[in-house]
This record gives C-alpha cells, sequence and structure tokens, in this order.
C-alpha cells in the first residue's frame, strides 16, 4: 500500500513537472508539455511548437495550429533519438491525452506508462495505447498543479 502511495506522489510531481514544462510552449490554443523518466530520472522532456529552425508562430491568422506543430510527446521522443539514452520501460507524463499519431511513438518508443492530466474529445490514443498494454493513468491535477 505505501509503495501505491509513493508512486502516486512521483506521478503527481512529475505531471505538474510537465505542466510548468508547458509554459515553454509558443502556442496560444493549447499548451502542452511531456516529460519522459526512467528509472527517476528524466531523460527528456517537451513541449508542443514548430521544428527547430521555424518561426515560434503556432497558428494562422485564423487561429487553426499550422500542420507542421509538433506534439510534446513527438519532441521528447525525437530528442531521446538525439541522444545517447532509450526510453524503453519508461514513463511518460504529459499534460493532455496523447493524439493517435503520438500513441503510435509512445509504443514504438519502448514506453511503458503514459501518465497524463487533461483528457481529450478524441480517445483513439489513449484506446490504442491500451491495447499495447502499456498503462494508462488520468491524474487530475488540482489547483496547486495549476492544471
Amino acid at each position: 500500500m505505501e509503495s501505491n502511495k509513493k508512486q502516486y506522489d512521483l506521478d503527481l510531481r512529475y505531471l505538474r513537472m510537465a505542466s510548468i514544462w508547458a509554459e515553454n510552449s509558443y502556442c496560444q490554443r493549447r499548451k502542452v508539455g511531456a516529460l519522459i523518466v526512467k528509472d527517476k530520472m528524466i531523460i527528456s522532456d517537451g513541449y508542443n511548437g514548430t521544428p527547430s529552425g521555424f518561426e515560434n508562430v503556432c497558428e494562422d491568422e485564423n487561429n487553426v495550429t499550422k500542420p507542421y506543430v509538433l506534439h510534446a510527446e513527438a519532441n521528447a521522443i525525437t530528442k531521446i533519438a538525439r541522444s545517447g539514452n532509450n526510453s524503453d520501460g519508461a514513463t511518460l507524463y504529459v499534460t493532455d491525452a496523447p493524439c493517435i499519431e503520438c500513441a503510435k511513438l509512445i509504443i514504438q518508443a519502448g514506453i511503458k506508462r503514459v501518465i497524463y492530466a487533461r483528457s481529450y474529445r478524441l480517445t483513439e490514443g489513449i484506446e490504442l495505447l491500451k491495447r499495447a498494454n502499456i498503462e494508462v493513468k488520468l491524474l487530475e491535477i488540482t489547483e496547486e498543479g495549476k492544471l
């Protein structure tokens, strides 16, 4: 029982950190943050935004998200590809439920747990993760975490 409480507290802490990381996003419509944790170490981070070298503007003049904006999970996973690390067995903490495209990347990256704070109207990503036997948990952050 004690280890469950400890894991819950840890999950909540990392999720709050992902929420703070989301503040780095230049996107106006939705700011999303992600952390990848393995063996109690943060091995990668990401937030939604444009690819390296592009202007930091996520929406067009009609306030529609540009098609080349990267999701926070994709940014965190691709950062690992450029490092000497790997995400086998890691946990992904993300402020918003992953979409189906990010779910595919999560599966391929060997991530085994996904903890998120906000549901999304499209549920295909969560359903795909569950189908791949990845532990998926919605942990809503209260006032202190500000999500």
